[in-house]
């Protein structure tokens, strides 16, 4: 399959190699990375122009927007835009539809396991569009995820990767509000997460990324805090899930609060830069308000 791959930064330059590591033909562009291996292209529209399918990874529903007005013109008939960024629902059903009218498949396709997951060709995809789009790209999913789930039409991949992200940011705060409170009731952290973790507190965030060092299993808490998943980008998904709930009329209350949390973390206190789950050494120095 001839493949463009269009946003090679730090998640899509390693799914990109491994596209081409199972003998796909892939040519590249991107504003600023030049990842070996990837023929690249002098513009979008120049890599998109023949391909099977382009794939995007994108910052934002403006820049993919910008984005697909340069590439649809250029696509062949039949081809398959799969946009893999994570983005508001709206921009990928107005690129879907936009795309459609042209002649073209479209597929919103999230991912869920950062750049170690791009690397190993383990991320988990959240689809939205038509069976005829999602077989067609299906094959390039097993090359550079271990599961793809196809939640619906075109808006659905990114709908199910907000909610997700929205349970996540909110059971990150309270996995780290608890850990600070049993601090300061003298309870051992380890016998928190030994009682916690098999128990109805379990969650992710307790049992597979546990925000205390030396706790559980390894996490970007045992290296200082340094990302997997920054705060940063948290703050963007729990953004797009109040972005959402606005325009749906949902009562999300949670989320919102958990948006409001992040964007003090990042932006008036020494978030950025750290992990999600930094939200830990946080809530340690804090004394209730």
């Amino acid at each position: 399959m001839y493949i463009a791959f269009i946003g090679l930064g730090n998640m899509g330059a390693p799914m990109a190699a491994n596209l081409i590591k199972a003998g796909h033909s892939v040519t590249g562009f991107d504003t600023q990375a030049t990842p070996a291996g990837v023929t690249m292209a002098a513009s979008a529209a120049e890599a998109a122009t023949g391909a099977d399918v382009v794939i995007t990874m994108l910052p934002n529903g403006a820049i993919l927007r910008a984005v697909a007005d340069q590439i649809i013109p250029a696509m062949k008939s039949g081809a398959v835009l799969c946009d893999c960024s994570t983005v508001d629902v709206d921009s990928a059903k107005a690129v879907a539809a936009q795309a459609e009218a042209a002649g073209l498949g479209a597929l919103d396709a999230p991912v869920s396991g950062g750049t170690g997951g791009a690397t190993n060709g383990t991320l988990t995809f959240m689809v939205g569009g038509s069976d005829a789009a999602f077989a067609t790209v299906q094959p390039l999913f097993d090359i550079m995820g271990q599961k793809a789930v196809h939640c619906g039409a075109a808006g659905a991949g990114q709908s199910a990767k907000i909610c997700n992200n929205m349970i996540l940011g909110v059971t990150m705060i309270a996995t780290c509000e608890a850990f600070a409170l049993a601090d300061k009731l003298g309870l051992d952290r380890q016998k928190m997460f030994d009682v916690v973790s098999t128990s109805s507190g379990y969650s992710w965030s307790m049992n597979a990324y546990c925000p205390a060092p030396g706790v559980g299993p390894q996490s970007p808490a045992d290296n200082g805090y340094k990302p997997g998943f920054a705060a940063e980008l948290m703050l963007k998904d729990l953004r797009l899930s109040q972005q959402a709930a606005e325009s749906a009329d949902a009562d999300t209350p949670m989320g919102q609060l958990a948006a409001a949390l992040y964007q003090q973390f990042v932006e008036a206190e020494d978030g950025k830069g750290t992990d999600f789950s930094a939200m830990l050494p946080r809530f340690e120095k804090r004394g209730r308000a």
